[in-house]
């Protein structure tokens, strides 16, 4: 099992941490460093910037949203990317969620496992260099009864092929991400949940595809605090965990509740929700079991977590990607070594 280090969003008051992070990872051998976007910065600038000042670990976008941009536009985003970093690129795609697709992109949040089909065809078909055409739902290019025309990519990434990785928490998303890419982003991944609520629908996904999940990259990013009292270390994720829960999406439309209902807290996610859309937040975070983020966290001493990361490798993780917790660059930076060093007690080094 390999490590990774996601720096989350840009622009948190943490800029110059976040790329001592990314470079202090690098000299760690942590093999990938994920950046996301939401509706602050965009990812493709902050992993430019830290491929620039790094030598040896993959810059990931995790993720950039479907929304955002035509699929010609992230193919050529990919290639250049590839390209100036030597290689190191990792093409993360994901919907977002109806309020920031409608209310910040004006796109309609419409049948999104369709939509990301089309769109990774695209990316792909773009990124081969093959003169560009799709007849689609959603795309059709070139578009009829006008002056375009197919185009090829004029870049020529260093690779053949840029991995592509999807962010998927829905039984129907993880089978199609299983069936179209070659790795998925997970979040709130539980290895005691992992068979139920995702590596059996990803095992679908790729048995559809005429694969197996060899070769596939399953990679969850975990939140990680290293310190002698894993109570006190798991409390502080608490308003992590009551956002996603509570406030992400719409009542109707939350992915990060319906996950946590699977994982068998139905009542426990509920009132979460209820709590956090009505305003109370510090009700909402009280309301999260302890349960529920101790098996979604790494807290506590290295000999514990290092119990965990193996419990990550016998669920079939094999990109387990840190998000060191901490108000200063040392607490962080202490956490990335935390990290290598549990991995090796555990023996998966």
């Amino acid at each position: 099992m390999r490590l990774g280090v996601n720096l989350g969003y840009w622009g948190a008051g943490l800029d110059a941490d976040n790329l001592e992070v990314a470079r202090e990872a690098d000299r760690l051998g942590y093999a990938v460093c994920w950046a996301a976007e939401a509706y602050g910065s965009d990812a493709p600038t902050v992993l430019a910037w830290v491929a620039a000042r790094t030598e040896r670990i993959d810059v990931g976008a995790g993720i950039l949203q479907i929304p955002a941009r035509a699929p010609a536009m992230t193919a050529m985003t990919a290639a250049t990317l590839d390209t100036l970093s030597g290689g190191r690129f990792r093409l993360g795609l994901g919907v977002s969620g109806p309020q920031v697709s409608e209310g910040w992109y004006g796109v309609r949040f419409d049948r999104p496992l369709a939509r990301t089909r089309e769109y990774v065809e695209i990316v792909r078909a773009a990124l081969s260099r093959e003169r560009l055409t799709h007849q689609g739902e959603h795309w059709t290019l070139p578009l009829p009864d006008g002056p375009g025309k197919p185009i090829k990519l004029t870049v020529h990434p260093v690779r053949p092929h840029i991995p592509v990785y999807i962010a998927a928490i829905g039984p129907k998303n993880l089978a199609q991400t299983g069936e179209i890419a070659d790795g998925a982003l997970l979040i709130f991944f539980a290895p005691e949940h992992a068979e139920e609520t995702t590596l059996r629908h990803l095992r679908a996904g790729r048995e559809a595809a005429g694969r197996t999940l060899d070769g596939f990259d399953v990679v969850p990013t975990v939140p990680l605090a290293v310190g002698d009292d894993p109570v006190a270390l798991a409390d502080q994720f608490r308003p992590y965990t009551a956002l996603y829960v509570g406030g992400m999406g719409s009542r109707d439309q939350n992915f990060y509740n319906r996950l946590a209902r699977r994982m068998g807290y139905e009542k426990e996610a509920a009132e979460i929700q209820d709590r956090y859309l009505a305003g109370d937040r510090d009700g909402a975070a009280a309301a999260v079991p302890r349960s529920l983020i101790d098996a979604t966290t790494l807290v506590g001493p290295v000999e514990r977590i290092a119990d965990r990361m193996r419990a990550y490798a016998d669920a079939g993780v094999t990109t387990l990607s840190l998000a060191p917790a901490g108000f200063t660059l040392d607490e962080r930076i202490a956490g990335l070594r935390a990290g290598v060093e549990a991995l090796e007690r555990a023996g998966l080094a």
